[in-house]
């Protein structure tokens, strides 16, 4: 009969909550210089500026909502949500994700419109907002920096914040070239540069989420492996078959399977040595194992299914 186990958290809650407080921090600082950059940017005409100031405020709901999404994984499960709220970080980062690549391409229309157009730039005011708009990013990419690495939500975060720390050294590149060269299409140009970086983060990460939330094995484990290792390694195991894997966060990867043992092997013992195989050579922690009554009933191999 099939038998499941919780396996231990390794630190999982305190990590959550170390990234709960910094992502809340990251939120507050890149909100309150959000105002400052828009004003900034309308002043001095700088592409540069405004797509920052843009990006800053996307950056802020996203690093908000990647804050509230730590805070919704400390509800407990219930009957209708029996996993908890874990995924929605997920469903967070794939969110995220699509917001950056929207974002780069914004930037791209628009810098191609201001290179067709021109304009004149206001350097000095670009350059005062760059550099505050610098040091401000530094400080939120430092914090998220020191945040749980791995962990989507918080690399979807990072990914905005970094965008935007980008997007302000382009600011402080391009307002130094019109104050001494005076090439105006030098701003327009940056942006292009940046919306490309922010790009292949948001495709990153899009892409990661989804495999997840398409309950896609870990990148680490292989599941045609998984039965012909325990055969070979696990003592009382004949045969393993309907190997499922899958991620349910990046944290947390679980896994069903059936086994056939041997004959005269007790079953609950042949279970507590494939979960603990499990758990050390595939960093599975939540197993949910069948024992079938003979081997001729476990056909295939692996990961094949039924």
């Amino acid at each position: 009969m099939p038998q499941s186990h919780h396996g231990p958290d390794h630190g999982r809650h305190h990590h959550h909550g170390n990234n709960e407080r910094r992502l809340g921090a990251a939120a507050v600082l890149t909100g309150l210089f959000m105002v400052a950059e828009v004003v900034g940017g309308i002043i001095s005409g700088s592409l540069a500026l405004i797509a920052d100031a843009g990006h800053m405020l996307t950056d802020f709901a996203a690093l908000a909502l990647a804050w509230f999404a730590f805070r919704l994984q400390r509800r407990p499960a219930d009957w209708k949500r029996t996993y908890g709220f874990d995924r929605f970080q997920v469903l967070v980062a794939f969110a995220n994700g699509f917001t950056l690549i929207a974002i780069a391409a914004w930037i791209v229309v628009e810098a191609i419109s201001r290179l067709l157009a021109g304009g004149t730039i206001d350097g000095g005011i670009m350059m005062g907002v760059a550099l505050a708009g610098l040091a401000v990013n530094i400080a939120a990419f430092v914090l998220l920096h020191g945040a749980e690495r791995g962990n989507l939500n918080v690399e979807g975060a990072a990914l905005h914040v970094l965008g935007d720390l980008l997007g302000s050294v382009a600011a402080l590149v391009g307002a130094v070239v019109i104050m001494v060269w005076g090439w105006m299409a030098i701003d327009p140009i940056l942006s292009l540069a940046v919306a490309a970086i922010i790009l292949r983060g948001g495709v990153r990460v899009v892409v990661r989420s989804g495999h997840i939330l398409l309950e896609g094995a870990p990148g680490d484990v292989d599941s045609r492996e998984i039965g012909p290792h325990l055969e070979a390694n696990v003592a009382g195991v004949r045969r393993v078959c309907h190997v499922h894997v899958w991620s349910l966060t990046q944290e947390r990867t679980m896994a069903t399977l059936e086994v056939a043992p041997d004959a005269g092997s007790e079953p609950a013992d042949v279970v507590a040595r494939v979960r603990q195989e499990l758990a050390e050579s595939f960093r599975i922690g939540h197993a949910t194992i069948e024992i079938v009554g003979q081997a001729g009933a476990c056909t295939g191999f692996g990961g094949e299914a039924a």
